[in-house]
């Protein structure tokens, strides 16, 4: 029985330690796979892509998304901060959004590959771009290496930022049009919500909370 002990205890000893957690693995394994198929999908899109701002959208969004992989890549593989930081995408020319609806042919599904233009790549980019940002704020709460959760958190914002340039480019283009409701409507959403009076009086813990003593 001691034989048996010591040679569990050697096995446990020489075993390297990994600093990630049994889910971490599967959580990362998403992230890493979606990062790739938004890069190639990226790629499949350019060939067909029309209109140079949203090219430069496209090259830019592309380059940035890859620098990301990359990092989650390393420090996923080390558990140890990445050798490059985690960078800022920045929105080239912030714009106000237009609120209206104007008329529009109705959309329907392509008959051909000739048929694929701007408006669809750029709400497939959107698509890809909004689900990768709900998939890394998913992910990033279920890993426990800290420096990987960091790494996958801070992508999110950026990501977030992605999507609205993409929404912006639509918007000014009238593909994604952004109607209101009625002015009163608003006033009254608007106002439907207020912060509380006074200092919240908050109930004793009657002694059911547990700490060290």
């Amino acid at each position: 029985m001691m034989n048996q002990q010591n040679q569990f205890n050697g096995r446990m000893t020489n075993t390297p330690q990994m600093n990630h957690g049994g889910h971490e693995f599967f959580d990362v394994h998403e992230v890493l796979s979606c990062s790739i198929n938004l890069l190639d999908q990226f790629m499949i899109f350019r060939p067909y892509v029309r209109d140079n701002e949203l090219l430069d959208i496209l090259d830019r969004q592309y380059n940035f998304a890859l620098m990301q992989y990359n990092l989650t890549v390393e420090c996923f593989a080390t558990g140890q901060k990445p050798s490059q930081e985690t960078a800022t995408y920045m929105i080239r020319d912030m714009i106000q959004p237009i609120y209206h609806l104007q008329p529009s042919e109705p959309k329907r599904p392509n008959q051909s590959l000739a048929e694929v233009k701007d408006a669809g790549i750029s709400a497939y980019m959107l698509g890809l771009v909004k689900g990768h940002a709900s998939l890394l704020t998913m992910s990033a709460v279920e890993v426990t290496n800290p420096i990987v959760r960091r790494v996958l958190a801070s992508q999110v914002q950026h990501f977030v930022e992605m999507a609205y340039e993409i929404f912006m480019y639509q918007n000014k283009k009238a593909y994604y049009q952004v109607p209101q409701l009625a002015y009163q409507d608003m006033q009254i959403m608007l106002n439907a919500y207020a912060q509380p009076m006074g200092t919240p009086q908050m109930p004793p813990n009657n002694g059911m909370a547990y700490g060290s003593h």
